[in-house]
C-alpha cells in the first residue's frame, strides 16, 4: 500500500476517532483530498478501507458516509466484544510474559491515577492507556485470528470514546476492574481474568446505552 494511501487512510481515521467527522459526515473525495494533500484516488482506497473496517459507510450514488450506529448494532459490537476480550484475557492469563504482567499494572494503575488527577483531557489519557492495556492481553492471548477478529469490533470510534461517556462512578468501576484483571494475570487465573473482562465489557456497553437513553430524554424534553 502506497504512502499516499497510509497517510489518507490514518488522517481520516484519526478525525473519525477524535469526532472531527461526527456520526453521519459525508466525506467527499475532493474535499478530503485538499485537505490532505493527495490526489482522489488514495482518498477513495483509504475510504474503502476504512468500509472494510466498519468505519465508513458506502450509499449508493451518494458516497462515503461515517458510519452511524443502531443501538441495536452498538449492542451486538459489545456482546462480541464480550465473547472475544474474554477468551482473550484467559488465554493471556495462562500465557503472558511477567514483562507483559508489570506492563499491564502499570497501565492500571497510570488510569487511576490520571482519574484521581483530572484535567481537561484526563478521559482522552486514560482512553489511550486503556488501548494499549486492552491490545497487550490479545497479543498475549498468541492468536494471529483473534487479534484479526478483534481489530473489527475494538478499533471503531464508538468503542474508542466509550470513556467520554462514563459518570465518575462507572469510570472509576471500570478502572478498578483494570486493577482486578491484573490481579489474575498475576496469579496465572484465567477463569477469573475473563469473568471480570466480561464484567467490564458489559459495564462500557450500559454507559454507551445509558448514555443514549439520557441524551432522547434531553431531545425530547426540548422538542
Amino acid at each position: 500500500m502506497s504512502n499516499a494511501v497510509e497517510k489518507a487512510y490514518a488522517e481520516i481515521r484519526d478525525a473519525i476517532m477524535v469526532g472531527i467527522f461526527p456520526p453521519g459526515t459525508h466525506l467527499k473525495e475532493d474535499e478530503l483530498a485538499k485537505r490532505i494533500g493527495v490526489s482522489r484516488t488514495p482518498i477513495r482506497e483509504a475510504l474503502r478501507r476504512l468500509n472494510a473496517e466498519g468505519s465508513v459507510r458506502f450509499l449508493r450514488n451518494h458516497g462515503a458516509f461515517v458510519a452511524d450506529w443502531t443501538m441495536a448494532e452498538i449492542r451486538e459490537i459489545f456482546d462480541l466484544r464480550g465473547v472475544l476480550e474474554g477468551y482473550a484475557a484467559e488465554r493471556a492469563a495462562e500465557r503472558c510474559s511477567a514483562d507483559d504482567v508489570a506492563r499491564l499494572r502499570q497501565l492500571a494503575e497510570e488510569m487511576i491515577a490520571l482519574e484521581a488527577e483530572g484535567g481537561p483531557d484526563f478521559r482522552s489519557r486514560i482512553a489511550e492507556a486503556n488501548g494499549e492495556f486492552h491490545r497487550i492481553i490479545v497479543q498475549s492471548a498468541g492468536t494471529q485470528r483473534l487479534g484479526s477478529m478483534m481489530a473489527q469490533v475494538v478499533e471503531l470510534p464508538l468503542v474508542l470514546r466509550t470513556f467520554h461517556r462514563y459518570d465518575p462512578e462507572a469510570l472509576r468501576r471500570s478502572l478498578n476492574h483494570h486493577l482486578e484483571i491484573v490481579a489474575a494475570m498475576e496469579v496465572r487465573d484465567g477463569a477469573w481474568a475473563g469473568s471480570v473482562m466480561r464484567s467490564h465489557i458489559a459495564a462500557a456497553w450500559h454507559a454507551i446505552d445509558s448514555g443514549a437513553r439520557e441524551e432522547a430524554s434531553r431531545r425530547e424534553a426540548a422538542e
